[in-house]
């Protein structure tokens, strides 16, 4: 029963952290630390991967018109819309997916209880939701130069505590281009290296060795698709209405707590 809460709860927070502008990655951090990792058995490899598959296809159900569209305008003869906006996803995938390949190793020492970073990182992000939600006159449609810009914060958000979504959605707002623009492009460019990550941890096959109970797994994918897609819509109308600086305030909460137990208790 614990297993199955604490799947449950995971799911939650990565169904939630990924579309909220909050660093899924940064919690799950923060939730190893101050439950240990050892009262965290469900956070394996295979747990990851379903619950990472769980909130992609929670973006994939809806932005289901917008997918087929692309798959309709790459499918065409014709150079269109649709093709220069799958253009622009694979540009803002390149860097993000060189950091991927070649300081992965490097990466994963940043995931082992370095809370102090993450805090730190969710001061960035608050400021950087901050600034951004401030930014006015955003009318400007997507370039091949704002994508690779925006790629490199998405690459940047690979650390501990920086919200992939925030800091994707604050640079292009930040580049000018429109907030309903900005918020699809930057849910819908996440998708090829959600799936690729997955694909490679699938073929590498190290979660096999691990002894499978199907019951968490599926109690956590349920969890994070549910949470997944409520946050994934919510997250639309908030980008449109301006409200960032609310999950701005949010990040500094967490970030200061953080660093003031740091050096209190720490």
């Amino acid at each position: 029963m614990f297993d199955y809460l604490l799947a449950i709860i995971l799911g939650v927070i990565q169904g939630l952290t990924e579309f909220l502008p909050i660093s899924s990655s940064g919690h799950l951090e923060l939730a190893k630390y101050f439950f240990g990792d050892d009262s965290l058995p469900s956070e394996s490899l295979l747990m990851t991967v379903t619950l990472h598959g769980a909130t992609a296809l929670s973006t994939v159900v809806v932005f289901r018109k917008d997918i087929a569209w692309l798959f309709r305008s790459i499918s065409s003869t014709e150079w269109n819309d649709g093709k220069r906006f799958a253009w622009w996803i694979v540009l803002s995938m390149i860097p993000a997916a060189l950091i991927g390949i070649f300081f992965n190793d490097a990466l994963e020492m940043l995931f082992d209880k370095q809370i102090f970073l993450v805090a730190c990182m969710l001061l960035v992000t608050g400021a950087l939701l901050w600034y951004a939600d401030n930014r006015t006159g955003m009318t400007e449609h997507m370039s091949p130069l704002k994508a690779m810009v925006t790629g490199l914060s998405q690459a940047v958000a690979i650390l501990p505590g920086i919200s992939r979504s925030g800091a994707t959605i604050a640079t292009a707002l930040l580049l000018g281009v429109e907030r309903e623009r900005a918020a699809r492009f930057s849910f819908l460019m996440v998708l090829p290296l959600i799936f690729g990550k997955m694909t490679m941890d699938v073929i590498d096959g190290a979660f096999l060795e691990e002894g499978v109970n199907l019951g968490p797994l599926m109690a956590g994918f349920v969890a994070a698709f549910g949470t997944g897609w409520l946050a994934c819509t919510w997250m639309i109308s908030i980008v449109k209405e301006s409200k960032l600086k609310y999950f701005s305030i949010y990040c500094f909460v967490v970030g200061g707590a953080v660093i003031l137990w740091y050096y209190l208790w720490h």
